[in-house]
């Protein structure tokens, strides 16, 4: 009986669906509530106006989906006058990453010059950093094709050439981030991450427009062929490299000495005297212990970075732990009473 009575509700079920469903009309409102008499089916709605089953059809979608929309690129921002500040990412932590992007950079540099991390690493530091749309530029452990093509594949904004010394140099730099005729940059466009896996239909139009290629003057020699570097067609930024110029005229432990610091700017000069616009390049720099971020940007750099994400929390924890024992040291009766006090009221409440 319990068999015959389910068999007959469900038939009734049926039937009633085939009678409200079949002479909806595309006139028919655009939601319907349907009674049904068997209580353990409470409504269903039809949110459709016209009777179209989606089932019986195929899916529609557009054949060239359109890329993500992002903010406004590095080099468009350099070209609106805007003065950036980043900072160099050393540790390669996908949540100091995160922390960096949500904090407000402009821009960071994934360094895989003196940084632990290599291609993957620095991939998932992309994705750290994709969230909020910070741009990535990634300084290559060396001037080479191989480093440059594996790193652009992975689609960082921007790419940084160590131990640039001549125009020579620069020249082959370019040469390693451009397709063929152009450059020698191997292709598996179709494939990789910064075309999107091939969804960016317009990558090969878009991508030199949208690579900021940047080039490290780190030596005397660089200096002294300064202006010839920036002048290279493709170059867009010239990044000074106090620290390794100052090895390199042998003042490795003083990058503050005052020869160091005329010849630095001879190259700033040089760089300053290009016009961006006209086949120049922008000026880039890292901050200094005596050099801070806004004494560069007043002289005219386009690009500051001001710190490393590893010298930061070495910062932050040396005066954590000098903060405790100096209290330790300095502490009193009437210190430790009044905190007492403090405590009192903060837990009263």
């Amino acid at each position: 009986m319990a068999t015959l009575s389910f068999a007959a509700t469900s038939a009734a079920v049926k039937s009633s669906l085939t009678k409200l469903l079949l002479p909806i009309s595309p006139k028919s409102p655009s939601v319907v509530s349907l009674s049904i008499p068997n209580p353990s089916f409470a409504s269903v709605k039809r949110l459709n106006t016209a009777p179209k089953f989606p089932h019986l059809s195929p899916l529609k979608c557009s054949p060239n989906p359109s890329p993500t929309p992002t903010t406004s690129s590095l080099k468009s921002r350099l070209r609106n006058g805007e003065t950036l500040y980043g900072i160099f990412l050393l540790s390669f932590s996908p949540t100091l990453a995160e922390i960096i992007a949500f904090s407000g950079y402009d821009f960071v540099v994934i360094d895989m010059e003196h940084g632990p991390g290599g291609i993957c690493e620095s991939l998932q530091i992309l994705r750290s950093l994709s969230s909020t749309n910070t741009p990535a530029i990634i300084r290559l452990p060396e001037s080479s094709p191989a480093w440059a093509k594996k790193a652009l594949d992975i689609g960082p904004q921007g790419i940084m050439f160590p131990m640039i010394d001549s125009p020579k140099d620069a020249k082959k730099a370019v040469s390693y981030c451009r397709f063929p005729p152009d450059g020698i940059r191997g292709s598996a466009h179709p494939a990789v991450r910064a075309s999107k896996y091939g969804i960016d239909e317009g990558y090969l139009s878009n991508y030199v427009e949208d690579l900021l290629i940047m080039c490290q003057v780190e030596s005397v020699e660089a200096v002294k062929n300064v202006e010839e570097i920036a002048a290279v067609d493709g170059v867009d930024c010239v990044q000074m490299g106090p620290l390794d110029l100052s090895g390199n005229m042998g003042y490795l432990w003083d990058p503050g000495h005052k020869k160091v610091r005329e010849m630095l700017r001879v190259a700033e000069k040089g760089v300053l005297g290009s016009d961006p616009e006209n086949g120049g390049a922008y000026l880039a720099g890292f901050a200094m212990p005596h050099d801070a971020p806004a004494d560069m940007a007043r002289r005219g750099y386009h690009m500051v970075s001001g710190g490393v994400d590893v010298g930061l929390f070495t910062k932050a924890a040396l005066e954590d732990v000098k903060s405790f024992k100096k209290s330790l040291m300095e502490g009193s009766d009437d210190e430790a009473e009044k905190d007492g006090a403090d405590d009192e009221k903060y837990w009263s409440e």
